[in-house]
């Protein structure tokens, strides 16, 4: 790799960090291809992306960046896991670090926010975003259903009234 190939690979690395929600760094400790691919497939279907840099480049992509802070976790072959979505990252590297001994959760960061392994496990629990508007959507529905069936309930009383007074009345 070139000096124009290494500028260009940080300015892009840093252009992407500018708009990310969470930032999770892992080691790779020997992964096999097969191993990469299945990850970063599981990253693309979550909306998320994982890249394997080195470590002298990341640093300097960081650089101005509210991630600046993971620098220190940089050590060893570190790769980013990253998603717009603050959670969805974190989840599928648990998730993968619970099958794969090969991959090593360091920590990460959201937003100027440092996380340790600890934290990023955490933020794996919560529930991401599309969870989250989904919860919302069904408690701001229930309240409008339990009305219109509360609207509708007198009419349909009055009309099975009103249908057994037709039908005495025929009879």
């Amino acid at each position: 790799m070139d000096r124009l190939e290494k500028a260009n690979l940080v300015t892009e690395l840093n252009a992407s960090l500018a708009t990310v929600g969470v930032v999770v760094v892992a080691r790779n400790l020997g992964m096999t291809v097969a191993q990469s691919t299945d990850l970063r497939t599981k990253m693309r279907d979550a909306g998320a992306s994982y890249k394997v840099t080195k470590n002298n480049l990341a640093k300097l992509a960081i650089q101005g960046t509210p991630y600046e802070p993971i620098g220190s976790m940089l050590t060893g072959p570190t790769a980013f896991a990253t998603s717009t979505d603050p959670v969805a990252a974190a989840k599928v590297a648990v998730e993968f670090a619970k099958t794969n001994d090969k991959f090593e959760l360091v920590g990460g960061a959201m937003g100027d926010t440092l996380l340790d392994v600890n934290g990023v496990k955490a933020l794996a629990t919560l529930p991401s975003l599309d969870e989250l508007r989904a919860k919302i959507l069904g408690l701001v529905q229930a309240p409008a259903t339990k009305l219109v069936q509360i609207v509708q309930a007198p009419a349909g009383q009055l009309a099975r009234v009103l249908g057994a007074y037709a039908a005495k009345e025929a009879a």
